[in-house]
């Protein structure tokens, strides 16, 4: 009798989890065919699996709960009220009709409306890019925001953590936020704790500790992947670099990894501004919206451009949204380059249907991937991107991690949002879109590089891999949703 007892109770519990994510909001189809399979093949790893893994949460908590919360934090524009120079219903208007749909997604996910008179440099490569922050902290006056998923203490991570001290010590307003996963061996270092008795204010994003004292609240995986730097209201900087030497100590065997990063001066830092202290104020609890209170810098160049800040807490597939937009807003050409491919659906089909109306549309990946396990999952998907015309290139010099998009020559995506569900559902990501030719020509050229440095993958190519290569494509792709 026991014995059956145990078995009804059993029975009862893997139902219940599988009602439980049927009725789970937020989730695909596809989504929650993988983990009701993933239950009931293996029932009891299966139900401690999706307990620990299986519903995402942010875990983020703030410290100190503002009184009036969206009146610091959210864009006016979210509110249906255009906040003077961080994004003017006029220059949404300027922009040429192809473009508008893919800014208005961007609009609906962050509430930030595009915005003119801004300047936008693309970097060289790494190290300019990390000698660039460096020497615009080294000529802060008033502060320096800084946040990095990775920042490691190497070269360059130290030289950064030099400059921030250097800007304490002349009595610059410093604010530095990490991951407490990617950036663990740095908190524990020499650096830290520099920048620290130079009275650099810190926080750690995503607490590691909190997280396993609270696993109800959400997964230890939900980690705070943004790259922001912010200098005195006026520069930002937005791409996929973390603060580490491109040839990055804890994986250099796929070394170097190869970003891409973009310089922006106007009324656009505020914009990234807003989504940093939003993040300081949650894991800091120090509130500084007296920053949000001054005049908006001033207009310098052409450049229309918008932050998209994402995570957990937006809405439901907002970064698939935005790619897919953007993917059916080409006309003549479209050109991605991401380290990571594990699309949804509508996105898959919306670069699919790209080529077939006659856009040149290409994609770039990596040749030699970080992750395995996204690596295959990855490569399942090639077979129906080269049969609808997609052209694939696999890049061989090092760990291509720059993620970029642009459309149509006037139109460009940059920032740390892969194409993955990791990137759709988990991480917290910052990119920003803009509208210029000439800037979005120099990420073209840049993107024109990689290929130059790619082989690419042919249909006879695909065809000729071995079954067991194939089962294991498809296997990852089957899993992409579970992990």
């Amino acid at each position: 009798m026991s014995a059956a007892l145990a078995l009804l109770a059993h029975v009862v519990i893997i139902g219940a989890l599988i009602v439980r994510v049927l009725l789970r909001p937020r989730r695909d189809p596809a989504s929650r065919l993988a983990w009701i399979l993933f239950i009931a093949a293996l029932p009891v790893l299966g139900a401690v699996a999706y307990l620990l893994l299986g519903e995402v949460h942010s875990g983020r908590r703030p410290k100190r709960q503002p009184a009036r919360p969206d009146e610091h934090w959210m864009p006016r524009a979210q509110r249906g009220m255009a906040h003077e120079g961080e994004g003017e219903g006029r220059d949404l208007s300027r922009l040429p009709h192809s473009v508008v749909a893919g800014f208005s997604a961007a609009r609906s996910i962050g509430g930030f409306a595009p915005v003119g008179g801004n300047a936008g440099v693309l970097l060289a490569d790494s190290n300019a890019t990390i000698q660039a922050m460096v020497t615009d902290i080294d000529a802060a006056t008033d502060h320096v925001h800084l946040l990095f998923y990775i920042w490691l203490a190497d070269g360059n991570g130290g030289r950064m953590a030099d400059a921030m001290v250097r800007a304490a010590t002349r009595g610059v307003s410093c604010r530095v936020v990490v991951d407490d996963l990617g950036s663990r061996a740095f908190i524990r270092s020499e650096h830290w704790a520099a920048m620290e008795r130079a009275g650099v204010k810190l926080a750690r994003a995503q607490p590691i500790r909190q997280a396993l004292r609270h696993l109800s609240r959400g997964r230890l995986d939900v980690r705070n992947h943004r790259k922001i730097v912010v200098i005195d209201d006026s520069i930002t900087f937005c791409g996929s670099q973390n603060c580490a030497d491109p040839e990055f100590a804890i994986k250099p065997k796929y070394a170097p990894w190869v970003d891409a990063v973009v310089r922006f001066e106007g009324p656009v830092a505020r914009q990234n501004q807003r989504l940093f202290l939003q993040d300081w104020e949650v894991y800091s609890g120090e509130h500084v919206e007296d920053l949000l209170q001054r005049p908006v810098p001033e207009r310098v160049g052409p450049v229309v451009a918008q932050v998209v800040g994402t995570g957990p807490d937006s809405h439901f597939s907002a970064m698939p949204e935005l790619f897919s937009t953007l993917m059916h807003a080409a006309r003549r050409e479209l050109v991605i380059t991401t380290p990571y491919y594990v699309p949804d659906d509508a996105m898959q089909a919306a670069l699919c249907a790209s080529a077939r109306r006659g856009v040149a549309t290409t994609i770039v990946f990596p040749a030699r991937n970080d992750s395995p396990f996204v690596a295959a999952a990855s490569r399942s998907f090639y077979a129906a991107l080269l049969e609808a015309g997609v052209r694939i290139h696999e890049f061989h010099g090092g760990l291509l991690h720059t993620k970029t998009l642009t459309v149509d020559g006037d139109v460009s995506l940059i920032g740390s949002a892969n194409m993955d569900r990791r990137s759709f559902e988990l991480n917290y990501e910052n990119n920003i879109l803009l509208h210029d030719r000439e800037l979005t020509q120099a990420i073209r050229t840049r993107q024109d590089s990689y290929i130059a440095d790619a082989s690419e993958v042919t249909a006879e190519a695909v065809e000729g891999w071995s079954w067991h290569v194939r089962l294991r494509n498809n296997l990852m792709a089957i899993m992409g949703p579970v992990l």
